[in-house]
């Protein structure tokens, strides 16, 4: 098969994972249409479909399966992007033995990838560029949010974690050039920026700088942008809190913290291997809530690990009752191929089950009891995207805490002011005033 170079082709690409995952899609988008694609939003319409895959949870996993199955029924070639590639080469093998596969550190290769795919050719290309993910041509999800990627890899070894296993270790991007994007996409239409990588805690240890200092290269920016913080394990930042959290007092940044803590239990985070204490973890909480009384905390659960027993869990519970985070993403253990916490003996899932339903249980009664104290709370907040009801707009205020506006009479990007009207488990109701 000969590509028509004529022809404008077309592509799908259809997204799952974490932010870095959709700015890995992004810019897949951005790169594709600068060498004439034309972006479609139906697999069956489509010249070639590429799925960007996320295999961090069993459940997501399965999910990644049943999709390339579905997208591989199309007459489409397929190209299988993201992390599946580098953790489960021969599964996608057997789903589709001609589907084209990249890994995450790759992106820099989809033009040529898409060609070569469309003129009949099987490309495997797992290699690492060295290329940084910044300053590459974008097409955005979300017109008013650039998201931000600040490195790739990471420096922990989590038993039951497969990223270390697609990503490698860390590589921080340079702060000049991540500097210079968040000043092009706010010179634009964006005025919400997000940072994101494998582990925003550990950036910089590579090259004699932190989180922190980034930050306040990003707060003297001129341009009027909100940031939000991504991820950041409690490993990297248990003893540099403080200078973080002074970055974050500039109006510029979000009063959101997310700190995956995992489990409850020292026994367990330290078969994990995840290199904090639950006293790290409450040591970084308090004092961020005594810094900023009104934010959000957020963090990671995973229920079920490997020999964790009826009273390690019961820590958990107490943790959390004890912290009370704002956000709780709560996952149960699935065994990952290739991680260490696979040859562990397994918690029963039924067991499992019954676990993770009653967390979930306690996760929303803290969350809606947390959101109690924004009941009335006026001030502004930034319309940031679409609701998932027609007819509604949501927004963020400085602690992100997403605002659902009952009017699509709004502008995405615009700044109103709101008053909260209502509270509920997962997001406040608020209604707009002069």
């Amino acid at each position: 098969m000969v590509l028509n170079l004529k022809k404008k082709h077309t592509v799908y690409i259809e997204t799952y994972g974490c932010s870095a995952s959709y700015s890995d899609s992004e810019i897949c988008a951005g790169q594709l249409t600068q060498a004439g694609y034309s972006i479609v939003d139906n697999p069956r319409e489509s010249d070639v479909n590429i799925i960007v895959t996320c295999t961090v949870k069993t459940a997501t996993a399965n999910r990644m399966t049943h999709r390339i199955k579905k997208l591989s029924e199309t007459n489409s070639p397929l190209v299988v992007a993201g992390c599946m590639p580098k953790t489960q080469t021969n599964e996608i093998k057997k789903l589709n033995p001609n589907a084209s596969m990249m890994g995450p550190d790759s992106i820099d290769k989809i033009t040529d990838i898409v060609n070569s795919t469309l003129q009949g050719n099987r490309v495997i290309e797992l290699s690492t560029s060295n290329k940084p993910k910044v300053l590459l041509p974008k097409v955005r999800i979300n017109p008013v949010i650039d998201i931000v990627e600040i490195g790739t890899g990471c420096l922990s070894s989590c038993t039951f974690c497969q990223v270390k296993i697609a990503k490698g270790t860390l590589v921080s991007y340079p702060p000049d050039a991540i500097i210079k994007q968040i000043t092009d996409s706010t010179n634009t239409s964006c005025n919400e920026i997000w940072l994101t990588s494998t582990d925003n805690g550990c950036y910089g240890m590579d090259m004699m700088m932190d989180l922190a200092d980034l930050l306040e290269m990003i707060i003297k920016i001129p341009n009027s942008f909100f940031v939000r913080v991504g991820m950041m394990n409690p490993m990297h930042t248990k003893n540099k809190f403080n200078k973080l959290f002074d970055a974050f007092a500039d109006e510029k940044i979000y009063k959101f913290l997310h700190i995956p803590v995992q489990s409850g239990n020292n026994r367990v985070l330290k078969s994990m291997l995840r290199g904090h204490s639950i006293e790290d973890f409450k040591a970084m909480s308090s004092n961020f809530r005594k810094k900023f009384p009104l934010s959000s905390l957020a963090t990671d659960i995973i229920v079920g690990y490997p020999t964790e027993s009826d009273e390690e869990f019961q820590d958990t519970i107490d943790l959390l009752k004890c912290t009370k985070p704002d956000v709780v993403n709560l996952s149960k253990y699935g065994a990952r191929p290739g991680t260490k916490a696979i040859e562990m003996e397994q918690v029963p899932n039924d067991i499992i089950n019954q676990r993770s339903k009653l967390l979930s249980m306690i996760i929303k009664d803290i969350s809606l009891n947390q959101n109690q104290k924004w009941l009335n709370w006026t001030g502004q907040c930034l319309v940031n995207e679409k609701g998932k009801i027609e007819g509604t707009m949501i927004g963020r205020n400085f602690a992100y805490k997403p605002i659902v506006l009952k009017t699509s009479d709004v502008i995405l990007g615009n700044i109103y002011n709101v008053k909260v009207t209502d509270v509920h488990t997962t997001y406040l109701s608020a209604k707009i005033f002069e």
